[in-house]
């Protein structure tokens, strides 16, 4: 283990693997001395493996309905309490998790990717084609995010495919803003013209030297959207637009709670503490890996 340790911090790589190995794990090592990031990453941790062992964890199927035993407090064979139909929320809640962690993974595969591709195109190339793609861009931040991805969902039908479609349509346009800013700075550099000396084609500059330095910047802001990402998904759900029941979604519980608020508050409030504590830690991530990938800031 020391020869690793010692291998991944020597001071002079003998590669370009082994100095990109030093720097992930000197940046895993500052995220985690971060108590606040480490405490968001644990929580992140505990949702994956929630998701992933939810028939394990389940006590009872999220669908299976009693209506003998509806409404019920939390206690010992329901610590969630059950729903109006007599579901254990516990189990709903834990069965959800994989709709959330479903949501997380496209939106994070999808938004970014789209985002920094448009950005850096726009900002290296310029002329006409920066500015009929930043004006498509505008165009999708005219609107707040939330009425143009319940329009998106209201045009393609409800559902959880669509709605990870409408918040993916949705959330790119700052990426490209911020992708294209930094685009604009690194052209200008050195190293870019001295790539072009030696004949790199502009695909190759693009992939090979401009966007791996914008990753890092793109990478933070979108571990703080995730948590926006999933408020919007929530907010679907709660409208009726997202997952369609019996899917155990947490906005949808949430909103079947909501009647029963005053008297049976643990129907709404246990989903909802669910999205809070998720939603927080990947604020949490994202703060701790600005600070991380942005020491000027970390000092100002």
């Amino acid at each position: 283990m020391s020869t690793l340790a010692t291998w991944l911090t020597t001071a002079t790589p003998a590669s370009r693997g082994q100095a990109r190995a030093g720097r992930l794990y000197r940046g895993t090592l500052e995220l985690l001395s971060n108590r606040l990031a480490a405490t968001g990453i644990a929580i992140v941790v505990i949702l994956v493996l929630v998701a992933i062992f939810a028939p394990q964890l389940a006590t009872y199927p999220p669908d299976l309905q009693n209506l003998q035993d509806r409404l019920l407090p939390p206690s010992n064979d329901h610590p969630f309490g059950t729903d109006n139909l007599g579901r254990d929320i516990l189990s709903r809640v834990i069965w959800g998790s994989r709709i959330t962690l479903t949501i997380i993974l496209l939106a994070a595969v999808t938004v970014a990717p789209l985002g920094l591709a448009v950005g850096i195109v726009a900002g290296y190339s310029g002329g006409l084609l920066d500015r009929v793609l930043m004006r498509i861009t505008d165009i999708f931040m005219a609107f707040p995010r939330l009425v143009l991805a319940l329009a998106l969902v209201a045009a393609l039908g409800p559902g959880i495919e669509n709605a990870i479609i409408a918040i993916a349509a949705t959330a790119w346009p700052p990426y490209a803003r911020l992708a294209r800013a930094e685009t604009l700075t690194l052209r200008r550099q050195d190293f870019i013209a001295a790539a072009r000396l030696q004949g790199a084609s502009h695909a190759r500059i693009l992939v090979r030297h401009i966007m791996p330095l914008t990753v890092s910047t793109i990478l933070a802001r979108l571990t703080l959207d995730l948590a926006g990402m999933i408020l919007i998904a929530a907010g679907l759900g709660f409208l009726g637009l997202g997952a369609q029941p019996p899917t155990p979604e947490w906005g949808a519980m949430v909103a079947s709670g909501r009647e029963y608020l005053t008297q049976q508050w643990w129907v709404a409030t246990m989903p909802g503490a669910a999205i809070f504590l998720v939603s927080l830690a990947f604020n949490l991530i994202g703060d701790g890996l600005r600070d991380v990938l942005d020491p000027k800031a970390a000092r100002s």
